[in-house]
C-alpha cells in the first residue's frame, strides 16, 4: 500500500507541477503570481519532479517552439518525425539539453518572460541531484516494497517528467478527435486524460493557446483549470484572460 501511495503521489504531483507551473505559467503566462508564490512553486516543482526536474526556462522555450512549428520538421517533439515514443523522447532530450545550454539558435527568438531562479535551476540539472533523488526513491522501495515486481516502477520515477511529456505529445498528436482545424495533427485524447490533468486536450489548446481552461465543451473536464480557478479566487494567482471563446469549430 505504501508503494502504491508513493507512486501515485509522485506521478500526479510531478504532473501537476508540469502542467500548472512549467506549461501554463512558465511557457504561456496564462496567469500571474507574486514573487513569493513564483519561488514557492519553482521549488515545489524541483521537489516534485526530483530526478527528472525540467528547467522552467528550457521547458518554456521548447514549448513555444512546439506551438510555432507544430507538427513540422522544426517541432522539437512531433510524433510525425519519430518512429516511436522512445525515439521522440530521445530527440526531445537532445534538443532540451541544447536549449538549456544556449546551443540551440532556433530557440533564441522565444526568449524572455519566464521564471528564473539560477540556484535551483543549476542544482536540478546537476548529476548528483538527479542521482540523489533516484537513490531516495530506491531506498523507499527497499524499505516498503512487498513484492519484487514493485521495483519495476522505479524507472518511471526516474524519468517522470519526460514520461509525462511523451504521453501528451505522442498521444495528443496521434489519437483522438478534433474540435478545430488547426492545420496540424493536434487531437483531444479524452479517454486517457486522467493521465494528463487536461494536457491531452491538445487540439483545443493549440487553437486557444492562452485559454487557461483546456476544455471547451461541457463534458471536457480540465482538472488543472479547477485548481487554478481556486487559486485565482483566493488571490494566489491572477488569471490574465478569464474567457477565451472557442471559435471556428471543425465540422
Amino acid at each position: 500500500m505504501a508503494i502504491l501511495f508513493f507512486f501515485v503521489a509522485h506521478y500526479y504531483l510531478s504532473l501537476f507541477t508540469q502542467t500548472f507551473y512549467l506549461h501554463r505559467y512558465a511557457a504561456h503566462k496564462m496567469f500571474t503570481m507574486n514573487k513569493f508564490w513564483e519561488r514557492f512553486f519553482f521549488l515545489f516543482t524541483y521537489i516534485c519532479q526530483g530526478s527528472s526536474f525540467l528547467s522552467p526556462r528550457a521547458y518554456a522555450l521548447l514549448h513555444r517552439m512546439h506551438h510555432a512549428y507544430s507538427d513540422t520538421e522544426l517541432d522539437p517533439h512531433s510524433p510525425l518525425y519519430s518512429s516511436n515514443a522512445f525515439t521522440m523522447m530521445w530527440k526531445t532530450k537532445n534538443i532540451y539539453n541544447d536549449v538549456l545550454n544556449n546551443r540551440y539558435e532556433l530557440a533564441q527568438r522565444f526568449e524572455g518572460d519566464y521564471p528564473e531562479w539560477r540556484a535551483v535551476e543549476n542544482l536540478g540539472d546537476k548529476w548528483y541531484s538527479r542521482i540523489g533523488w533516484g537513490a531516495l526513491y530506491v531506498l523507499f522501495y527497499v524499505q516498503f516494497a512487498t513484492a519484487w515486481w514493485q521495483f519495476l516502477l522505479l524507472p518511471i520515477h526516474f524519468l517522470m517528467g519526460p514520461i509525462h511529456g511523451a504521453i501528451v505529445n505522442w498521444g495528443g498528436h496521434k489519437y483522438g478527435y478534433q474540435n478545430f482545424d488547426n492545420h496540424d495533427h493536434s487531437k483531444n485524447t479524452l479517454p486517457f486524460d486522467f493521465l494528463a490533468f487536461g494536457e491531452l486536450f491538445q487540439n483545443n489548446h493549440h487553437k486557444l493557446p492562452m485559454r487557461v481552461n483546456f476544455g471547451v465543451k461541457k463534458w471536457e473536464l480540465d482538472p488543472t483549470y479547477m485548481f487554478i480557478w481556486s487559486l485565482d479566487k483566493i488571490g494566489v494567482v491572477k488569471v490574465k484572460r478569464k474567457w477565451q471563446q472557442p471559435v471556428h469549430m471543425a465540422a
